[in-house]
């Protein structure tokens, strides 16, 4: 192949390595201005990906909405006011007054400081750094396409932009306003139709965000400051946040939290099993049927599952975690930063008889009981800091003492390249996108364990990538069709695989045969029009697949 007759799939392989490179030299000069040269640069890469999840980004004419919906609820309401956005870490801000903003799907604690700045805490990793800053860049490129249409080729607002700030003048100040009049004047601004801006509105107006007329409002009026004023738009990084990335510093805390309560409870002689999932399927599991009675006696998981996922029984979800902290579970928030919560479940204060026979069909009391910790799902880099600092030996007066890690099992969400939402994934190892590091897995899993279970399964090597609005149909096409043969892709899996390998084989502080297995179960299809995560969450399509997936862990654990 000559070398200027590049597939598309290399060409979007070397902007998404072209992005990594100045995200990463950005972070480390401290700041820079999204309009300015190094910020164009950011741009000009991420329109040349055109990552799938945000949609029509590189359209001039036509702004995205699905993808702006998606960014809106992982960025802290008010963003789009604010001229100035700086990065930190974990600095003190906490014990201010500042009232704490949390995105309605991104777990960060976020703060406003005045009229023109947001400070926002990452404490993550470089994962947390590179979703953030993409989800800033396409804003300001929504932004740009917004200003265009409010300013005539003189640099004059336009009629529509006017109508679009007396709009909301009248909402700022109480009066009603006429919804359609708005949805006329956004559709011009947006280059949509009148139905696609309605249906984009009534979306934003169910969540946790300011309504689209004002998003869009502020994102051109910040632009057309910008560009008639100079009036800079900036994003910097704190020093204490340049200086911590990398090292553990939050990983280490959250860990020593938890060893600290294993010993207090004598724990650390017990069989250690370690799950990665969410905190509310293992406990409904473990606790549903004992805890609802008569109202679950003669159903079965799959039906539980249901009822307890449905808003309407929040009074059936707070009896089974109040019988789950009565019986056996206790859970350690966060106090570090990880944002990640744990729950500590000890198996021997369990009545067995109670458990569901898809996961315990013994007769009779466990000779070793085990002692469950479940960790909520890490993000990206996370993974690695967090699983690894978990593994090392417990530290008490000057003597290392290692934990006794029976198994470690990895429940996870993931873009699906072949099937559809709900689907199961088993891999078969982890490719690290980017890089030429491969983690072959000897998966405790196997399709058989979820076939027949009204699912499709599939089985086969998994990406691991560097973040879900990074990911390009080209690229993820060329890893589904070449002889790499992927399943699927997701964000953690071999960041957690490098821990545990480390762990087991080169530091030793875990048995060398400790039982790994990993599933994933299906959020998307990113390879497919309107499937991707910016159309939605999964809802109930989800509610099936992660009770499956966590009762074959807990049947694993028992056996």
């Amino acid at each position: 192949m000559q070398p200027n007759n590049r597939s598309k799939a290399q060409e979007s392989r070397a902007a998404i390595e072209r992005i990594y490179i100045i995200m990463r030299h950005l972070f480390i000069r401290g700041n820079y201005k999204p309009m300015g040269v190094s910020g164009h640069s950011l741009v000009q890469a991420l329109l040349t990906l055109s990552p799938e999840i945000y949609g029509s980004m590189a359209d001039e004419e036509h702004a995205e909405l699905d993808g702006l919906l998606y960014v809106m609820e992982r960025l802290p309401k008010g963003i789009e006011e604010c001229r100035y956005i700086n990065m930190i870490s974990r600095e003190g801000l906490e014990n201010a007054d500042f009232p704490v903003l949390i995105p309605k799907k991104r777990r960060r604690n976020c703060y406003r400081i005045d009229d023109d700045q947001m400070y926002i805490e990452l404490t993550r990793g470089r994962s947390d750094i590179y979703d953030i800053l993409t989800h800033l860049t396409f804003l300001y490129i929504e932004a740009e396409k917004i200003r265009n249409k409010a300013l005539d080729p003189k640099g004059k607002k336009t009629y529509a932009w006017k109508r679009i700030e007396n709009l909301l003048e009248k909402e700022d100040s109480g009066e009603e306003i006429n919804e359609e009049v708005a949805f006329a004047y956004l559709s011009t601004l947006l280059g949509r139709t009148f139905d696609e801006v309605e249906h984009a509105y009534r979306k934003f107006e169910s969540g946790n965000q300011n309504n689209l007329l004002h998003i869009v409002y502020w994102l051109g009026k910040l632009s057309i400051d910008e560009y008639r004023n100079q009036a800079d738009r900036q994003i910097a990084f704190s020093s204490t946040l340049r200086e911590r990335v990398g090292h553990h510093f939050y990983g280490e805390q959250w860990a020593d939290n938890i060893k600290r309560f294993l010993r207090k409870h004598n724990f650390l002689d017990r069989p250690l099993h370690i799950i990665s999932a969410n905190l509310h399927s293992v406990m409904n599991v473990l606790f549903a049927k004992a805890a609802l009675g008569k109202e679950a006696k003669d159903l079965d998981i799959a039906s539980i599952a249901r009822m307890l996922s449905k808003e309407e029984n929040n009074d059936k979800q707070q009896k089974v975690r109040k019988y789950a902290f009565a019986n056996g579970m206790t859970e350690i928030p966060d106090t570090s930063g990880t944002n990640l919560s744990v729950q500590i479940i000890d198996t021997a204060q369990i009545d067995l008889d109670s458990l569901p026979k898809a996961i315990y069909q013994h007769n009779g009391n466990l000779s070793h009981p085990p002692v469950i910790i479940v960790m909520d799902y890490a993000f990206g880099e996370q993974a690695f800091e967090t699983m690894d600092e978990l593994l090392k030996p417990y530290e008490k007066a000057g003597q290392e003492r290692n934990i006794r890690v029976d198994s470690i099992s990895i429940m996870g969400k993931a873009g699906i390249l072949s099937g559809g939402k709900g689907d199961i994934m088993v891999p078969t190892a982890h490719i690290f996108e980017g890089t030429a590091d491969n983690y072959p897995l000897d998966n405790g899993f196997s399709k058989d364990d979820f076939d027949g279970n009204g699912l499709q399964v599939f089985e086969g090597p998994m990406i691991t990538v560097l973040g879900t609005s990074l990911q390009n149909r080209d690229v993820l096409k060329y890893f589904f069709t070449s002889s790499w043969q992927a399943i699927g892709l997701e964000m953690e899996g071999a960041h957690y695989q490098k821990a545990i390998q480390s762990a087991a084989r080169i530091r030793k502080s875990i048995n060398e045969d400790v039982k790994v297995r990993y599933a994933y179960y299906a959020s998307d299809n990113p390879l497919v029009t309107g499937a991707t995560l910016a159309s939605g969450s999964l809802g109930e399509e989800g509610v099936w697949p992660t009770y499956l997936i966590t009762s074959k862990i807990l049947k694993s654990i028992f056996i």
